[in-house]
């Protein structure tokens, strides 16, 4: 499923720890990795090859993790931006998946989901995993904290039912296929689209809505599924779906990185943002067919 992969390093702590992560990724079929650095000095290219073999020893201790972990490894090292690059590689390479990790500390210490992971979910044509870390400041030192976990043990499928979000269950069905066995279903019925003019028929709308998920839970036991669990819920799918996901014991996220409410109103990509930016479980972002 996720033969060949791209994983961005920024040779931070951060990009550490999700590299020292990704043998979680192996059962479900990962074997081909391309670790990309990208320097960020656009329009000046030839520096690439200065600066190229000042980082590349770094690069080569993060590809000896990985071949440890059992990966075929690759180094690229890139002179533009780094989001523009990462997405470049991954199309050239027609990658699975696109691995970053959801911070990682700039000169100035600041921490960031913002820039380059932002802009490669935000310009990516392939499904990116954003790998969680978890950040401990103690005034004089940032640390990163590893959060490994098997991606498939308990999978949390989020559906705003729009062709993006069918397109992303087409993942849940090949993780399941390769061995996930425990799925929970989650959709928001969104308050903010409801209560003012269609408060009489949400229940309807959950009758609707739950034989969808119903018949969603029964293709994913047919693949081999033993437990599926639909949650059907009501308020602001933003505030909903973090909080859902911080009480339950999920090990990995997947959802749409765009869909369509009522009204054919367009939502782009802004809850999965905000799921990715503000839960502690890993993201699998699917972006809509092109």
């Amino acid at each position: 499923m996720f033969h060949k992969i791209v994983v961005a390093s920024d040779l931070s702590p951060a990009s550490d720890h999700v590299i020292g992560c990704l043998h979680g990724l192996k059962p479900l079929g990962a074997k081909d990795i391309i670790l990309v650095h990208a320097l960020g000095i656009r329009h000046l290219d030839a520096l690439k090859y200065e600066l190229a073999p000042l980082i590349e020893p770094k690069l080569q201790e993060q590809k000896k993790v990985l071949e440890d972990q059992g990966f075929q490894v690759m180094i690229q090292i890139e002179a533009g931006l780094p989001a523009f690059e990462i997405n470049q590689v991954a199309r050239k390479i027609e990658a699975s998946i696109i691995v970053v990790g959801s911070h990682g500390v700039t000169l100035s210490r600041e921490i960031l989901l913002g820039s380059v992971a932002t802009e490669v979910i935000h310009q990516s044509r392939h499904p990116v995993l954003v790998a969680r870390l978890k950040i401990n400041d103690t005034g004089d030192q940032i640390r990163c904290e590893q959060i490994c976990a098997d991606f498939y043990r308990h999978i949390l499928f989020i559906t705003d039912f729009s062709e993006t979000a069918e397109h992303a269950f087409d993942y849940v069905e090949k993780i399941v296929q390769s061995g996930g066995r425990h799925v929970t279903l989650l959709h928001v019925q969104d308050r903010t689209k409801i209560e003012q003019h269609l408060q009489d028929r949400l229940e309807e709308f959950n009758r609707i809505d739950r034989i969808r998920l119903e018949r969603m839970a029964l293709r994913l036991k047919d693949l081999g599924a033993t437990e599926v669990g639909i949650e059907l819920l009501y308020g602001l799918p933003k505030q909903e779906i973090v909080q859902h996901t911080d009480n339950g014991d999920y090990t990995l996220i997947v959802m749409g990185t765009q869909g369509r409410g009522f009204f054919g109103k367009l939502f782009t990509g802004s809850i999965a943002y905000h799921v990715a930016r503000n839960t502690a479980v890993p993201a699998l972002l699917i972006p809509p067919i092109r």
